[in-house]
Protein backbone atom coordinates (compact mmCIF):
# COMPACT_ATOMS: atom_id res chain seq x y z
CA UNK A 1 0.00 0.00 0.00
CA UNK A 2 2.85 2.34 0.77
CA UNK A 3 4.25 1.77 -2.74
CA UNK A 4 1.05 2.79 -4.43
CA UNK A 5 0.68 5.88 -2.27
CA UNK A 6 4.19 6.93 -3.21
CA UNK A 7 3.44 6.31 -6.89
CA UNK A 8 0.34 8.48 -6.82
CA UNK A 9 2.28 11.24 -5.09
CA UNK A 10 5.04 11.12 -7.70
CA UNK A 11 2.44 11.20 -10.49
CA UNK A 12 1.18 14.53 -9.13
CA UNK A 13 4.76 15.84 -8.93
CA UNK A 14 5.45 14.70 -12.50
CA UNK A 15 2.27 16.30 -13.82
CA UNK A 16 3.05 19.65 -12.22
CA UNK A 17 6.63 19.59 -13.49
CA UNK A 18 5.53 18.71 -17.02
CA UNK A 19 3.02 21.53 -16.98
CA UNK A 20 5.69 23.93 -15.77
CA UNK A 21 8.23 22.99 -18.44
CA UNK A 22 5.61 23.18 -21.21
CA UNK A 23 5.28 26.92 -20.57
CA UNK A 24 8.51 28.70 -21.62
CA UNK A 25 7.06 32.10 -20.79
CA UNK A 26 6.32 30.98 -17.25
CA UNK A 27 9.87 29.68 -16.88
CA UNK A 28 11.31 32.95 -18.17
CA UNK A 29 9.17 34.96 -15.79
CA UNK A 30 10.24 32.81 -12.87
CA UNK A 31 13.91 33.47 -13.69
CA UNK A 32 13.60 37.10 -14.70
CA UNK A 33 11.68 38.22 -11.63
CA UNK A 34 14.63 37.97 -9.19
CA UNK A 35 16.87 39.72 -11.69
CA UNK A 36 14.42 42.56 -12.28
CA UNK A 37 13.98 43.02 -8.55
CA UNK A 38 17.73 43.06 -7.99
CA UNK A 39 18.44 45.56 -10.76
CA UNK A 40 15.50 47.89 -10.18
CA UNK A 41 15.56 47.97 -6.38
CA UNK A 42 19.34 48.15 -6.34
CA UNK A 43 19.23 51.34 -8.41
CA UNK A 44 16.02 52.86 -7.09
CA UNK A 45 17.15 53.24 -3.47
CA UNK A 46 20.05 55.10 -1.97
CA UNK A 47 21.10 56.97 -5.11
CA UNK A 48 22.23 60.57 -5.05
CA UNK A 49 19.80 63.28 -6.11
CA UNK A 50 20.72 64.62 -9.55
CA UNK A 51 19.32 67.32 -11.84
CA UNK A 52 16.74 68.62 -9.38
CA UNK A 53 15.24 72.00 -10.30
CA UNK A 54 16.45 75.01 -8.27
CA UNK A 55 15.10 78.48 -8.99
CA UNK A 56 17.25 81.55 -8.25
CA UNK A 57 15.81 85.01 -7.68
CA UNK A 58 18.58 87.60 -7.26
CA UNK A 59 17.36 90.95 -5.89
CA UNK A 60 20.88 92.17 -5.17
CA UNK A 61 22.96 91.76 -8.37
CA UNK A 62 26.04 92.70 -6.36
CA UNK A 63 29.48 91.06 -6.22
CA UNK A 64 28.54 88.78 -3.31
CA UNK A 65 25.34 87.57 -4.97
CA UNK A 66 27.38 86.81 -8.09
CA UNK A 67 29.71 84.80 -5.88
CA UNK A 68 26.76 82.78 -4.53
CA UNK A 69 25.40 82.10 -8.03
CA UNK A 70 28.82 81.05 -9.29
CA UNK A 71 29.09 78.60 -6.37
CA UNK A 72 25.69 77.17 -7.26
CA UNK A 73 26.70 76.72 -10.87
CA UNK A 74 29.88 74.99 -9.74
CA UNK A 75 27.71 72.46 -7.89
CA UNK A 76 25.56 72.15 -11.01
CA UNK A 77 28.58 71.44 -13.20
CA UNK A 78 30.30 68.97 -10.85
CA UNK A 79 27.97 67.13 -8.47
CA UNK A 80 24.94 67.86 -10.68
CA UNK A 81 22.71 67.85 -7.61
CA UNK A 82 20.52 70.48 -9.22
CA UNK A 83 20.23 72.66 -12.28
CA UNK A 84 19.62 76.36 -11.75
CA UNK A 85 16.84 78.39 -13.33
CA UNK A 86 16.97 82.18 -13.04
CA UNK A 87 13.79 84.06 -12.05
CA UNK A 88 13.12 87.78 -11.89
CA UNK A 89 9.78 87.40 -10.09
CA UNK A 90 10.02 85.87 -6.60
CA UNK A 91 6.26 85.21 -6.39
CA UNK A 92 6.35 83.29 -9.66
CA UNK A 93 9.27 81.20 -8.42
CA UNK A 94 7.49 80.35 -5.17
CA UNK A 95 4.36 79.46 -7.15
CA UNK A 96 6.41 77.10 -9.34
CA UNK A 97 7.83 75.46 -6.21
CA UNK A 98 4.31 75.04 -4.88
CA UNK A 99 3.10 73.48 -8.16
CA UNK A 100 6.05 71.10 -8.33
CA UNK A 101 7.75 72.66 -11.37
CA UNK A 102 10.71 73.43 -9.09
CA UNK A 103 12.09 71.41 -6.20
CA UNK A 104 13.33 74.52 -4.43
CA UNK A 105 13.99 78.22 -4.81
CA UNK A 106 16.85 80.43 -3.60
CA UNK A 107 16.18 84.09 -2.80
CA UNK A 108 19.07 86.55 -2.56
CA UNK A 109 17.61 89.62 -0.84
CA UNK A 110 18.27 93.25 -1.83
CA UNK A 111 21.48 94.80 -0.51
CA UNK A 112 22.87 91.35 0.27
CA UNK A 113 26.39 92.38 -0.80
CA UNK A 114 26.26 95.50 1.38
CA UNK A 115 25.20 93.41 4.39
CA UNK A 116 28.14 91.06 3.78
CA UNK A 117 30.65 93.89 3.80
CA UNK A 118 29.04 95.70 6.76
CA UNK A 119 28.82 92.60 9.00
CA UNK A 120 25.02 92.95 9.08
CA UNK A 121 24.28 89.18 9.27
CA UNK A 122 23.49 88.62 5.58
CA UNK A 123 20.91 85.95 4.84
CA UNK A 124 19.91 83.82 1.89
CA UNK A 125 16.39 82.43 1.63
CA UNK A 126 15.78 78.83 0.59
CA UNK A 127 12.18 77.94 -0.29
CA UNK A 128 11.57 74.19 -0.27
CA UNK A 129 8.80 71.84 -1.29
CA UNK A 130 9.09 69.79 1.90
CA UNK A 131 6.47 67.21 0.88
CA UNK A 132 9.47 65.14 -0.25
CA UNK A 133 11.71 64.55 2.76
CA UNK A 134 14.51 63.04 0.66
CA UNK A 135 14.67 66.08 -1.60
CA UNK A 136 14.39 68.48 1.34
CA UNK A 137 17.27 66.93 3.27
CA UNK A 138 19.43 66.87 0.13
CA UNK A 139 18.83 70.57 -0.57
CA UNK A 140 19.41 71.58 3.05
CA UNK A 141 22.65 69.63 3.24
CA UNK A 142 23.94 70.90 -0.12
CA UNK A 143 23.05 74.51 0.60
CA UNK A 144 24.44 74.24 4.13
CA UNK A 145 27.75 73.03 2.71
CA UNK A 146 27.71 75.84 0.15
CA UNK A 147 27.09 78.48 2.82
CA UNK A 148 29.88 77.01 4.93
CA UNK A 149 32.21 77.31 1.93
CA UNK A 150 31.13 80.91 1.38
CA UNK A 151 31.95 81.70 4.99
CA UNK A 152 35.52 80.53 4.61
CA UNK A 153 37.94 83.47 4.64
CA UNK A 154 39.71 84.55 1.49
CA UNK A 155 43.45 84.15 1.08
CA UNK A 156 44.12 87.52 2.69
CA UNK A 157 40.97 88.35 4.59
CA UNK A 158 40.33 91.92 5.63
CA UNK A 159 36.76 91.41 6.81
CA UNK A 160 35.11 88.29 8.23
CA UNK A 161 32.09 87.64 6.03
CA UNK A 162 29.50 85.29 7.51
CA UNK A 163 26.51 84.34 5.36
CA UNK A 164 23.50 82.70 7.00
CA UNK A 165 21.01 80.41 5.27
CA UNK A 166 17.37 80.88 6.24
CA UNK A 167 15.16 77.93 5.23
CA UNK A 168 11.47 78.51 4.47
CA UNK A 169 9.31 75.37 4.21
CA UNK A 170 6.07 75.84 2.30
CA UNK A 171 4.18 73.04 4.03
CA UNK A 172 3.95 71.55 7.53
CA UNK A 173 6.13 68.57 8.34
CA UNK A 174 5.20 65.59 6.14
CA UNK A 175 5.44 62.25 7.94
CA UNK A 176 6.68 59.34 5.86
CA UNK A 177 3.26 57.65 6.10
CA UNK A 178 1.72 60.64 4.35
CA UNK A 179 4.51 60.58 1.80
CA UNK A 180 3.75 56.92 1.01
CA UNK A 181 -0.04 57.41 0.77
CA UNK A 182 -0.13 58.47 -2.94
CA UNK A 183 1.86 55.41 -3.96
CA UNK A 184 -0.32 53.15 -1.82
CA UNK A 185 -3.48 54.41 -3.50
CA UNK A 186 -1.96 53.86 -6.93
CA UNK A 187 -0.74 50.40 -5.97
CA UNK A 188 -4.19 49.44 -4.68
CA UNK A 189 -5.75 50.29 -8.04
CA UNK A 190 -3.04 48.36 -9.86
CA UNK A 191 -3.55 45.26 -7.72
CA UNK A 192 -7.29 45.52 -8.31
CA UNK A 193 -6.67 45.64 -12.05
CA UNK A 194 -4.28 42.69 -11.85
CA UNK A 195 -6.81 40.53 -10.01
CA UNK A 196 -10.12 41.81 -11.31
CA UNK A 197 -8.93 42.58 -14.82
CA UNK A 198 -5.99 40.32 -15.60
CA UNK A 199 -6.48 37.07 -13.71
CA UNK A 200 -10.28 36.98 -14.01
CA UNK A 201 -10.06 37.73 -17.72
CA UNK A 202 -7.61 34.90 -18.37
CA UNK A 203 -9.63 32.48 -16.23
CA UNK A 204 -12.84 33.33 -18.10
CA UNK A 205 -11.03 33.01 -21.39
CA UNK A 206 -9.66 29.59 -20.44
CA UNK A 207 -13.18 28.42 -19.54
CA UNK A 208 -14.52 29.59 -22.91
CA UNK A 209 -16.65 32.39 -21.53
CA UNK A 210 -15.47 34.91 -24.12
CA UNK A 211 -16.13 32.60 -27.04
CA UNK A 212 -19.71 32.53 -25.82
CA UNK A 213 -19.91 36.30 -26.24
CA UNK A 214 -19.29 35.95 -29.97
CA UNK A 215 -22.62 34.19 -30.59
CA UNK A 216 -24.40 37.35 -29.42
CA UNK A 217 -24.83 40.50 -31.53
CA UNK A 218 -22.21 42.41 -29.50
CA UNK A 219 -19.26 43.72 -31.50
CA UNK A 220 -15.66 43.20 -30.50
CA UNK A 221 -15.15 46.91 -29.82
CA UNK A 222 -18.14 46.86 -27.49
CA UNK A 223 -16.81 43.75 -25.82
CA UNK A 224 -13.38 45.28 -25.22
CA UNK A 225 -14.94 48.52 -24.01
CA UNK A 226 -17.24 46.64 -21.65
CA UNK A 227 -14.39 44.64 -20.15
CA UNK A 228 -12.30 47.78 -19.76
CA UNK A 229 -15.09 49.71 -18.08
CA UNK A 230 -15.85 46.82 -15.72
CA UNK A 231 -12.18 46.53 -14.73
CA UNK A 232 -11.83 50.30 -14.33
CA UNK A 233 -14.86 50.45 -12.04
CA UNK A 234 -13.31 47.80 -9.79
CA UNK A 235 -10.07 49.77 -9.65
CA UNK A 236 -11.92 53.03 -8.99
CA UNK A 237 -13.71 51.42 -6.07
CA UNK A 238 -10.39 50.30 -4.61
CA UNK A 239 -8.90 53.76 -5.18
CA UNK A 240 -11.77 55.57 -3.47
CA UNK A 241 -11.80 53.21 -0.48
CA UNK A 242 -8.03 53.41 0.06
CA UNK A 243 -8.02 57.20 -0.41
CA UNK A 244 -10.59 57.62 2.35
CA UNK A 245 -9.20 55.02 4.75
CA UNK A 246 -5.57 55.92 4.05
CA UNK A 247 -6.22 59.62 4.54
CA UNK A 248 -7.89 58.94 7.89
CA UNK A 249 -5.02 56.70 9.04
CA UNK A 250 -2.29 59.07 7.82
CA UNK A 251 -4.10 62.19 9.04
CA UNK A 252 -4.44 63.93 5.67
CA UNK A 253 -7.48 66.10 6.41
CA UNK A 254 -7.25 68.10 3.18
CA UNK A 255 -8.50 65.04 1.29
CA UNK A 256 -12.08 65.77 2.27
CA UNK A 257 -12.20 69.32 0.95
CA UNK A 258 -14.70 69.44 -1.96
CA UNK A 259 -12.20 70.78 -4.50
CA UNK A 260 -9.58 68.20 -3.58
CA UNK A 261 -12.15 65.40 -3.72
CA UNK A 262 -13.06 66.41 -7.25
CA UNK A 263 -9.44 66.33 -8.45
CA UNK A 264 -8.82 63.04 -6.62
CA UNK A 265 -11.81 61.44 -8.35
CA UNK A 266 -10.48 62.60 -11.73
CA UNK A 267 -7.06 61.12 -10.94
CA UNK A 268 -8.62 57.85 -9.72
CA UNK A 269 -10.73 57.53 -12.88
CA UNK A 270 -7.91 58.34 -15.31
CA UNK A 271 -5.48 56.05 -13.47
CA UNK A 272 -7.97 53.19 -13.43
CA UNK A 273 -8.62 53.38 -17.19
CA UNK A 274 -4.89 53.66 -17.90
CA UNK A 275 -4.12 50.60 -15.78
CA UNK A 276 -6.94 48.43 -17.12
CA UNK A 277 -6.04 49.39 -20.69
CA UNK A 278 -2.42 48.42 -20.10
CA UNK A 279 -3.38 45.17 -18.40
CA UNK A 280 -5.88 44.21 -21.11
CA UNK A 281 -3.34 44.93 -23.86
CA UNK A 282 -0.79 42.68 -22.17
CA UNK A 283 -3.25 39.85 -21.44
CA UNK A 284 -5.42 39.92 -24.57
CA UNK A 285 -3.37 37.29 -26.39
CA UNK A 286 -2.44 35.19 -23.35
CA UNK A 287 -4.18 31.84 -22.94
CA UNK A 288 -2.23 30.17 -20.15
CA UNK A 289 -3.80 31.18 -16.78
CA UNK A 290 -0.45 30.69 -15.00
CA UNK A 291 1.38 33.38 -16.98
CA UNK A 292 -0.35 36.46 -15.49
CA UNK A 293 0.20 35.14 -11.99
CA UNK A 294 3.91 34.82 -12.76
CA UNK A 295 4.48 38.18 -14.44
CA UNK A 296 2.45 40.33 -12.05
CA UNK A 297 5.32 40.31 -9.57
CA UNK A 298 7.65 41.64 -12.26
CA UNK A 299 5.15 44.30 -13.26
CA UNK A 300 4.70 45.34 -9.66
CA UNK A 301 8.44 45.87 -9.23
CA UNK A 302 9.06 47.37 -12.63
CA UNK A 303 6.22 49.91 -12.45
CA UNK A 304 5.79 50.77 -8.78
CA UNK A 305 9.31 51.31 -7.48
CA UNK A 306 10.62 53.58 -10.30
CA UNK A 307 7.53 55.82 -10.05
CA UNK A 308 8.85 58.03 -7.25
CA UNK A 309 6.35 56.57 -4.78
CA UNK A 310 9.02 55.80 -2.17
CA UNK A 311 12.15 57.54 -3.45
CA UNK A 312 12.70 60.57 -5.73
CA UNK A 313 13.03 59.89 -9.45
CA UNK A 314 15.96 62.32 -9.60
CA UNK A 315 18.08 59.78 -7.69
CA UNK A 316 17.69 57.10 -10.37
CA UNK A 317 20.18 56.39 -13.15
CA UNK A 318 19.18 57.66 -16.58
CA UNK A 319 17.88 54.33 -17.90
CA UNK A 320 15.59 53.98 -14.89
CA UNK A 321 14.42 57.57 -15.30
CA UNK A 322 13.33 56.66 -18.84
CA UNK A 323 11.23 53.83 -17.42
CA UNK A 324 9.72 56.30 -14.96
CA UNK A 325 9.05 58.72 -17.83
CA UNK A 326 6.75 56.29 -19.67
CA UNK A 327 5.38 54.58 -16.54
CA UNK A 328 1.74 55.56 -15.83
CA UNK A 329 2.47 54.93 -12.15
CA UNK A 330 4.76 58.00 -12.17
CA UNK A 331 2.05 60.38 -13.31
CA UNK A 332 -0.56 58.93 -10.98
CA UNK A 333 1.75 59.20 -7.95
CA UNK A 334 2.75 62.75 -8.89
CA UNK A 335 -0.87 63.81 -9.24
CA UNK A 336 -1.92 62.28 -5.91
CA UNK A 337 1.04 63.92 -4.15
CA UNK A 338 0.11 67.30 -5.59
CA UNK A 339 -3.48 67.08 -4.35
CA UNK A 340 -3.07 65.17 -1.08
CA UNK A 341 0.15 66.71 0.23
CA UNK A 342 0.14 70.17 -1.34
CA UNK A 343 -3.53 70.91 -1.91
CA UNK A 344 -2.94 72.26 -5.42
CA UNK A 345 -5.37 71.72 -8.26
CA UNK A 346 -5.49 71.62 -12.02
CA UNK A 347 -2.47 73.89 -12.53
CA UNK A 348 -0.22 71.13 -11.14
CA UNK A 349 -1.99 67.93 -12.22
CA UNK A 350 -3.17 68.66 -15.77
CA UNK A 351 -0.05 67.07 -17.35
CA UNK A 352 -0.69 63.93 -15.27
CA UNK A 353 -4.35 63.77 -16.30
CA UNK A 354 -3.42 64.36 -19.93
CA UNK A 355 -0.81 61.59 -19.98
CA UNK A 356 -2.99 59.06 -18.16
CA UNK A 357 -5.97 59.77 -20.42
CA UNK A 358 -3.87 59.56 -23.57
CA UNK A 359 -2.21 56.38 -22.32
CA UNK A 360 -5.64 54.83 -21.68
CA UNK A 361 -6.82 55.69 -25.21
CA UNK A 362 -3.69 54.25 -26.82
CA UNK A 363 -3.95 51.05 -24.78
CA UNK A 364 -7.64 50.67 -25.67
CA UNK A 365 -6.89 50.96 -29.40
CA UNK A 366 -4.02 48.47 -29.17
CA UNK A 367 -6.04 45.97 -27.15
CA UNK A 368 -8.92 46.19 -29.63
CA UNK A 369 -6.59 45.48 -32.53
CA UNK A 370 -4.99 42.55 -30.74
CA UNK A 371 -8.35 41.21 -29.65
CA UNK A 372 -9.50 41.05 -33.26
CA UNK A 373 -6.49 38.92 -34.16
CA UNK A 374 -7.00 36.36 -31.42
CA UNK A 375 -10.70 35.47 -31.61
Amino acid sequence: MAYFQSERMMAIVERDLRKFFRSPALMMAAMIFPLVQLIVLGNAFGGKIRDAKLGICDHDHGPQSVRVIESLRAVQSNARTFETIVYTDEKLMVADVRKGDLNGGLVIPPQFSRDVYSHARPKIGLVLDNTDNFMTSTFEQTMGDLVAALNQPDVQPRVVQQVALQVVELYPYIEYMKYLLPGSITLAMFVSVMIGGGIVYIDDKARGVHEGYLVTPITKVELVAGLNVAGALKAMGAGVVLTIIGSLIAGVGSTFQPANLFWLLLLIASTSFAFIGMMFTMMVRVNDPLIPRAIFGILNTLLYFPSGAIYPVQAFPKWLQWIAFIDPFTYSVHGFKAVLLKGVGLAAIWPDLLYLSGFAVVMFVLSTLLFKRTL
